[in-house]
């Protein structure tokens, strides 16, 4: 297991279609599958587990935040894979760049690439 603190759980239809998807078009790493109905992947030092299920309550009660080098390059292999973006990249005056998309099982993601070290007392 990964030294992370928190491990998402994302709950999907089907886990194969999943991490593939996960793997493709944003450039997760799978660890390991249990059978078909779980499987880990590592994203940079941290995980997120895909487990087979049907959702509750909807998928927009959360949103994962991912940092990763090159925001517009990852953008473009996710474009690349069918994401759905719902905000492009742009830059925040908190000194990150940014986009959003979603992910055949609903679930949000927000990657994040640091752009600029700004105290909190600069952008408010």
């Amino acid at each position: 297991m990964p030294p992370s603190t928190v491990i998402p759980v994302l709950v999907y239809p089907e886990v194969r279609p999943a991490v593939d998807w996960l793997c493709n078009a944003f450039g997760f790493v799978e660890r390991w599958e249990a059978k078909g109905h779980r499987a880990q992947l590592l994203v940079g030092a941290g995980a997120v587990v895909v487990v087979d299920g049907e959702a509750s309550g909807g998928c927009g009660a959360h949103s994962m935040m991912v940092r990763v080098e090159n925001v517009d390059a990852h953008h473009g292999r996710a474009l690349l894979w069918g994401a759905r973006i719902l905000s492009p990249p742009a830059d925040y005056p908190y000194g990150e760049r940014q986009y959003t998309a979603e992910d055949p099982g609903g679930h949000r993601w927000t990657f994040s690439q640091s752009i600029a070290d700004l105290a909190p007392e600069e952008w408010g």
